[in-house]
């Protein structure tokens, strides 16, 4: 897909939904891609991405979770399918009818890129999996996220456990010092336990990008072919060197560039 010139500014729109309304900015022109952050952080982590998603030729929804404004609904007794069906509405507002999109999440936003998959595939082209973890990782890494959500976690040991679970050497780290949400974050965590991985896994029909940070810890040795292992033809898997669970915070250019390389191979063999 060629590069282009974007000089549009992302534009902030709201939509409704059956138990509130969510916000996104939105800019670009092409295939829309629609971007879910992680773990209780806001669409800002990943606006270089779509900074570079928009001059390889997409267009670029980034919508922010409930509990994070604009967006907002009912944040307990909720589940990844309530979470799915917020995304869902703005691709309805943004697609033309018979359209698709891709969906790319980071992180836990992973799960519900695949939960729109598997509820909605019929607004799906692709699922990208951005630093998605492996079906088990070790649990010393769910406690650094706890960490860096408490109040109490100073500084310096935030910072070492944003070294430890999410970037590579080399990499500052210290510009997610900030910007995290803890009620979100205990929201989305009940959320996955009330929903049941067999609901989302198989990520509904569409092809599959599984892009890995090279040295990432949440995709311990062995797990970098498990979701090809289990899918076969519908996943491509590749890794991003120099790049940690933050991914596409470290390496936006090379993830948009792999995104890019994806959908145009996809555009060609379909």
């Amino acid at each position: 897909m060629g590069t282009t010139n974007i000089s549009e500014t992302d534009e902030l729109r709201i939509v409704s939904t059956a138990a509130g309304q969510v916000g996104y900015r939105v800019g670009g022109t092409g295939p829309l891609v629609l971007l879910i952050a992680s773990t209780g952080r806001c669409c800002e982590e990943l606006r270089p991405l779509a900074t570079a998603l928009k001059s390889q030729g997409f267009r670029v929804a980034r919508a922010e979770p409930r509990g994070i404004a604009p967006s907002y609904g009912p944040m307990t007794g909720v589940s990844f399918h309530d979470f799915a069906a917020d995304f869902a509405a703005v691709l309805a507002h943004e697609l033309q009818d018979g359209d698709q999109a891709i969906v790319a999440g980071h992180a836990y936003g992973t799960w519900i890129a695949r939960t729109i998959a598997a509820d909605f595939p019929a607004l799906v082209s692709g699922v990208v999996l951005l630093a998605s973890g492996a079906k088990a990782w070790p649990a010393h890494l769910s406690a650094a996220i706890t960490a860096i959500n408490d109040p109490q976690t100073s500084d310096d040991d935030r910072l070492a456990a944003l070294r430890l679970g999410f970037f590579a050497d080399g990499n500052d780290a210290s510009e997610w010092l900030g910007g995290w949400h803890p009620e979100v974050v205990a929201s989305q965590r009940a959320a996955r336990a009330n929903t049941s991985q067999a609901d989302w896994w198989g990520t509904g029909v569409a092809p599959i990008l599984d892009l890995m940070g090279g040295v990432d810890p949440f995709r311990p040795s062995g797990s970098e072919d498990e979701l090809v292992r289990e899918f076969g033809s519908r996943v491509t898997a590749e890794a991003v060197a120099q790049a940690s669970h933050a991914m596409p915070a470290e390496k936006p250019r090379e993830a948009a560039e792999a995104i890019a390389r994806w959908w145009c191979g996809l555009s060609v063999t379909g």
